[in-house]
């Protein structure tokens, strides 16, 4: 899909993955309306996260859940066309992205995928350091070229191709304070430290110093202090989370030899 087709317009499809997301789905969905079809895949959600999407499109579909990567590469394959746009339940599509993107559908050729510029908020405030900034993710491209990996958490997306950049951002309002942060790095380690079990990786001695690393990389090395407040919470948030995560490998490790 490299060229624009008879119209002179590609046309695109939205594509999310989402589990009782009823907070926050409206919005992104919301965000969505310039584009020609929606696909959301949920995964067994127990609130109205279903309900919601159905006043948006009714391209809603249940998968068993997989892992991040399998689920939204389960949602690319659904959507009817190859231009896709992939976005998460706690982001938005800003009026001025929404037209850079429109400009692509009609642009005489594409690259195999874009990488989107985007900008997280923890309550009211933007983080500008800690690693979060600037945070390129390739969620813009044609599926012909392109698609997630099969991780199941901290997926990617692998072009086969030119990646390009648009220079609008997408807007990520992901936590409304600490204990958002905590809870979904929580999550994540969970997946990671399976990822890592099943994938061969066993606990070490080392370990045990990663946690203080994680902090010190966060707060001093990305430059988290010049976020105020803010930055110590993510270094501790990441603290916790590495810590999380290797506590878990080696529980997993510890069940494996009884």
């Amino acid at each position: 899909m490299s060229a624009a087709g008879p119209t002179g317009r590609r046309p695109l499809s939205a594509v999310l993955i989402a589990r009782d997301e009823e907070q926050r789905i409206g919005a992104c969905l919301e965000s969505l309306s310039f584009a020609d079809e929606i696909v959301v895949v949920e995964s067994g959600s127990t609130d109205r996260t279903v309900e919601i999407a159905r006043r948006f499109t009714d391209r809603v579909v249940t998968l068993p859940w997989r892992g991040f990567g399998p689920q939204k590469q389960a949602a690319v394959a659904l959507a009817r066309h190859d231009f896709v746009l992939n976005v998460d339940c706690d982001e938005r599509v800003p009026q001025a992205l929404a037209e850079e993107i429109a400009a692509l559908q009609s642009a005489p050729s594409l690259a195999a995928a874009y990488a989107i510029p985007r900008r997280t908020f923890i309550g009211e405030k933007e983080i500008r350091f800690c690693g979060w900034s600037p945070d390129r993710i390739v969620r813009l491209f044609d599926r012909t070229r392109a698609g997630f990996t099969d991780d199941l958490v901290h997926e990617t997306v692998v072009a086969r191709g030119e990646v390009g950049t648009c220079r609008e951002a997408l807007l990520h309002p992901s936590f409304s304070g600490f204990g958002d942060l905590v809870a979904k790095l929580n999550r994540y380690s969970d997946l990671a430290a399976r990822q890592m079990h099943e994938r061969g990786r066993r606990p070490g001695p080392l370990d045990a110093l990663r946690p203080a690393f994680a902090f010190l990389r966060t707060y001093l090395l990305r430059l988290g202090f010049l976020d105020g407040f803010e930055g110590l919470e993510i270094a501790v948030a990441d603290a916790l989370g590495t810590f999380a995560k290797y506590a878990k490998l080696r529980e997993l490790a510890r069940a494996d030899r009884r």
